[in-house]
C-alpha cells in the first residue's frame, strides 16, 4: 500500500493498494468519530461492492444506511442532490456522522457537495472505484453538480477526511471505462511529468497501476497544496476540459468525460502547434498516445458549438477564457484567450 498525504485546509491521507475495501471500517473509524455511516453509491457500483463496504463499516461499530441512484452523469443534478439531502435528514444524520462516497467521479462529486452543504458540512470519505476518480476527482476537494447550462457550475471546495483507493476495484471496470481514466492519467504526464508520459508510451494499457495512480495523486497533491481554491496554477488541471466539456454537452453526455477530455487535449495540441506554442513533435506525441490508449482525438461538433459551450466554462473571467496549452511534454502554460479569438483557436485544432 502507498500513502500520499495531502496538506490543504484539511489534511488527509490517500491510501492506494489492493484489497483495501475490507479494512474501510477501521480506516473510517480512525478519522471520523461517527455513529452512522451513510453510503452514497450508484446502480453500477453498489451491486459489486456495497455489501463488502457495509459489512466492513458495521464490523467497526457503525450503523449503516445507504442511498443508491441511477448511474451516469445525467444523475449529477439538483434533483438527485435534493433526494440525497432528504435521505440524510430522514435518517437523522447529524454533524457528527459521516458520508461515504462509493463509486466514480459522479458519485464522489455529488456526495462531496452533499457533505459540504448538509447541516453546513459533515465529514465524508472518498472511496473511488474508477481510474478517473482515483487519479483525479477524489483528491483535492472539488465537489459539484451540473446545471443544464454546463458541468460543475454549482459546487464547493470541501476536502474529504480520507481517500481509500482499492486498486482491485479497477478489475471490474469495463475496458471503455478504464480507458476513460487513462485520459486523465495521460493528462498528468503532459502537464508535469515526462517520465510518467514515457512510461505510459512504453507500457500502454499494461502500465503499473498502483505506481501510476500514486504518482498522479502526488502530482495533484502538490498542485492542491499550492493553489487549493483554483485561482492560479491549479487551473492547469483543466487541460482539455474547457473544450471537452463542450463535447460532453453537445453530445448530451453520451460522450464520456474521459473521451471528451482526450478530444479536448488533441484539439488544443493541434491549435498550439499551428500557433507556434509547441512543436510538431510534441503535438504528434500527444495525439499518438491518445490513439494508443484507444481514445478519440476528433469530434464531429463544430467550432461554433464548442465555442458556445466554452463561454459557460468556470475558468472564464469576463471576456477571457483561460486555456491550458502544452509547450512540451511535461510543461504547459495558462493562456488567457479573449473570447473573440477563442473560436478561431478551436477551429485551428479541429
Amino acid at each position: 500500500m502507498n500513502i500520499v498525504k495531502v496538506n490543504a485546509s484539511t489534511s488527509y491521507e490517500v491510501k492506494i493498494g489492493a484489497g483495501l475495501l475490507s479494512s474501510l471500517g477501521a480506516e473510517v473509524a480512525a478519522v471520523a468519530k461517527a455513529q452512522i455511516a451513510a453510503i452514497v453509491s450508484d446502480s453500477n457500483v453498489w451491486p459489486l461492492y456495497g455489501e463488502t463496504v457495509a459489512k466492513s463499516l458495521g464490523n467497526s461499530g457503525f450503523s449503516v444506511v445507504s442511498y443508491v441512484f441511477p448511474a451516469g452523469e445525467s444523475s449529477k443534478n439538483g434533483s438527485t442532490y435534493l433526494s440525497v439531502m432528504n435521505f440524510l435528514a430522514q435518517n437523522h444524520i447529524t454533524r457528527s456522522d459521516c458520508l461515504i462516497a462509493l463509486g466514480g467521479g459522479v458519485v464522489g462529486d455529488l456526495t462531496g457537495f452533499a457533505a459540504a452543504t448538509y447541516l453546513r458540512g459533515i465529514a465524508f470519505i472518498q472511496v473511488p472505484t474508477t481510474l478517473l476518480a482515483a487519479v483525479d476527482s477524489s483528491v483535492g476537494g472539488k465537489t459539484a453538480i451540473d446545471l443544464e447550462c454546463g458541468k460543475n457550475l454549482v459546487g464547493a471546495f470541501y476536502q474529504p477526511k480520507l481517500v481509500l483507493c482499492d486498486t482491485d476495484t479497477l478489475n471490474t471496470l469495463p475496458d471503455d471505462t478504464f480507458r476513460d481514466g487513462c485520459a486523465e492519467v495521460i493528462k498528468y504526464g503532459i502537464l508535469y511529468d515526462a517520465r510518467l508520459f514515457a512510461h505510459l508510451q512504453e507500457k500502454g494499457l499494461a502500465f503499473d497501476r498502483e505506481a501510476v495512480i500514486t504518482r498522479c495523486v502526488e502530482l495533484k497533491r502538490d498542485v492542491v497544496a499550492e493553489d487549493e481554491f483554483d485561482t492560479g496554477s491549479r487551473m492547469k488541471l483543466n487541460l482539455g476540459h474547457t473544450i471537452g466539456h463542450g463535447v460532453e454537452a453537445g453530445s448530451h453526455y453520451t460522450v464520456s468525460h474521459g473521451k471528451a477530455v482526450a478530444i479536448g487535449m488533441a484539439i488544443v495540441s493541434r491549435a498550439a502547434e499551428k500557433e507556434g506554442i509547441c512543436d510538431e513533435c510534441t503535438k504528434n506525441s500527444i495525439v499518438e498516445i491518445l490513439k494508443q490508449f484507444g481514445l478519440p482525438t476528433d469530434t464531429e461538433f463544430s467550432a461554433k458549438l464548442l465555442y458556445s459551450a466554452a463561454l459557460s466554462d468556470k475558468k472564464r473571467t469576463g471576456g477571457t477564457v483561460n486555456l491550458i496549452v502544452p509547450e512540451t511534454i511535461g510543461r504547459c502554460v495558462i493562456r488567457p484567450t479573449p473570447v473573440e479569438t477563442l473560436k478561431t483557436f478551436i477551429q485551428e485544432g479541429l
